[in-house]
């Protein structure tokens, strides 16, 4: 009995001055597919619901393209989750094109390839996990060649 309290209070006192794992941060990839080899994209990268939805985003990129494809990275992200919305904005005038009814006449995406119904993809379509470590996360931008 004495033993197995012993044992017990080694263990006890190894896990409580055992030192604290740093937090683990993740690289993300997003590679680009689909694109026209020319203007820039414009990317917005969300990390809540709420954010998404306002349009407070985390960050911002703009990618210029040059080929049918591109990537971005971002580093020390902290794990959790995050959408994207893009567009291509293919005539490099900074701003997403529309037709006379609000109609964008310039490519655009969402994380998961999410595709919005009557306005931008949701949140809950567009979300994905980002876990410690290496992660990449592909998007297509339909329309875009």
């Amino acid at each position: 009995m004495l033993r197995t309290a012993l044992i017990a209070l080694v263990l006890a006192a190894g896990c409580a001055t055992a030192p604290a794992q740093a937090d683990e941060t993740a690289t993300v990839t997003v590679q680009l597919t689909g694109l026209q080899p020319q203007g820039s994209v414009m990317m917005q990268v969300f990390n809540s619901a709420e954010g998404y939805g306002s349009g407070d985003q985390l960050t911002a990129r703009q990618i210029p393209i040059t080929a049918a494809s591109a990537s971005v990275s971002f580093e020390n992200v902290p794990p959790g989750q995050y959408a994207i919305r893009l567009f291509h904005d293919v005539n490099g005038n900074g701003q997403l094109d529309t037709n006379p009814f609000g109609i964008p006449t310039e490519p655009f995406a969402f994380s998961n390839n999410a595709r919005g119904r009557f306005g931008p993809a949701s949140w809950e379509d567009a979300v994905f996990t980002v876990t410690a470590g290496a992660n990449v996360h592909q998007i297509t931008i339909p329309g875009s060649n």
